[in-house]
């Protein structure tokens, strides 16, 4: 019996998925835990817990009917610690070790055969601690469904089955009436998300953060302050989000300048993904708009570049997560899967007309969070890497701190520490100006 049938834009991330370029979302969590642990034991732990979530025992299974669509479906043969592995690192292992070693693993596809996730567990940490690295496919659900599901792998909070069971609940049904008045209202969505696609395309020399295909990648693992987010917000307005992207726009200046490439002329742009879930939670798979934002690295002053930003990130809230050539998650989802099979490969290509990277910011709830009693301290979210970008940044505000997770194509940045660097020196500059 054929089970949850993917939407059109699960197939998309399907059809995405390369050898150069995976479609898998991931994270970088590090635990503090009271004692020694005992890897093996907290593994069959990891092990059991997955194997009781009924998602992660899914798997894709194509369909003929209609053509190119899949459906997900229990694996007859799970094994939940076949997805669960053990990695010992030296004890002198530093931060950038650990980013390395993560970023060897992301580099390998999941296997579209089993259910698509992997977790690692990696120990040898400085201190006792230990890390636990995610890899999950995007056609499974986006970064808020994401957190859901990885909740139940981390130790009980009252909140958790109210999670796992508004990211499993199905879509209401729709009366003939109400699915009619939505199919004409979403056709006129369509047209005009199309036509702004068509409208924002540039045909403007390569992108200064274009790269070649590669399957190499680098991380880098960044953690800011949030006292400073709040003292920057409190002298010049915005959100969270708005400083964040200001303080990457600064660092995307200053790692192209230290690169020997003047800043351009023009701004960059990023593709912000925008979670359409309810506060409910709302269905599985992926529930995703997205907004164009300007990202003013032509701009020198650091104030300036956040009010543009602002600006930008304001239109984009007036016009709705369902307008505009952002809102192109939304079309991917309507279109119907043949669709994607014969096109979003050629779209993915020509993604750098669009957009010349993904800034994403993974919203976690402001709870203390455990596995097997041990405290989670940091959480460096990771977004897929588009093709032939050559970075992809995420974000996630937990505890008193802004973690952020930089992925970058191997081809085109041998070492991700200048970028690092530029994200600590910008979120101080902009602090500094606001005190």
């Amino acid at each position: 019996m054929a089970g949850r049938q993917l939407s059109g834009l699960d197939v998309a991330f399907l059809c995405l998925d390369g050898e150069k370029s995976p479609m898998h979302m991931g994270a970088v969590a590090v635990f503090a835990p009271a004692r020694t642990i005992a890897p093996d034991r907290l593994a069959a732990l990891l092990a059991d817990r997955a194997a009781k979530l009924p998602r992660l025992r899914e798997r894709v299974t194509p369909s003929l009917l209609p053509p190119g669509s899949a459906y997900w479906s229990e694996d007859p043969r799970f094994d939940a610690r076949r997805h669960v592995q053990v990695r010992e690192l030296d004890g002198r292992c530093t931060e950038d070790a650990l980013a390395e070693h993560a970023a060897h693993w992301l580099e390998e596809p999941l296997d579209l055969r089993r259910p698509p996730w992997q977790l690692r567990l990696v120990t040898g940490l400085p201190d006792g601690r230990f890390a636990l690295l995610v890899k999950l496919h995007h056609a499974f659900t986006d970064g808020a469904g994401a957190f859901a599901v990885a909740a139940g792998l981390l130790d009980e909070l009252p909140v958790t089955a109210t999670l796992l069971a508004a990211t499993g609940r199905p879509a209401p049904p729709r009366s003939p009436l109400t699915l009619l008045k939505d199919t004409i209202g979403e056709a006129g969505e369509n047209l005009g998300i199309a036509s702004a696609v068509l409208r924002a395309a540039r045909p403007y020399p390569v992108s200064p953060l274009a790269a070649p295909e590669s399957a190499t990648r680098r991380l880098g693992l960044v953690r800011l302050d949030l006292a400073d987010f709040r003292t920057i917000r409190a002298a010049h307005g915005g959100t969270a989000n708005d400083v964040l992207l200001a303080v990457l726009a600064g660092a995307l200046r200053r790692w192209l300048a230290d690169q020997g490439r003047r800043p351009t002329v023009r701004p960059l742009r990023a593709l912000v993904p925008v979670s359409t879930r309810g506060r409910d939670g709302g269905t599985a798979g992926n529930q995703l708009s997205g907004y164009l934002c300007e990202l003013p690295v032509h701009l020198e002053d650091p104030v300036e570049r956040l009010h543009a930003v602002r600006r930008s990130m304001n239109r984009n809230k007036a016009a709705g997560p369902l307008a505009g050539a952002g809102a192109v998650p939304v079309l991917a989802g309507r279109l119907p899967a043949p669709v994607h099979r014969l096109a979003t490969r050629f779209a993915g290509q020509a993604a750098g007309l669009l957009f010349d990277t993904v800034v994403t910011n993974v919203p976690l709830p402001k709870l203390d969070l455990t596995l097997d009693g041990a405290p989670l301290r940091e959480v460096y979210p990771l977004v897929p890497l588009a093709s032939r970008h050559a970075v992809g940044i995420a974000a996630a505000l937990f505890g008193e701190s802004v973690h952020i997770g930089l992925q970058a194509n191997g081809a085109a940045v041998a070492d991700t520490g200048s970028l690092r660097d530029a994200v600590l020196k910008s979120a101080a500059e902009l602090c500094e100006r606001s005190l």
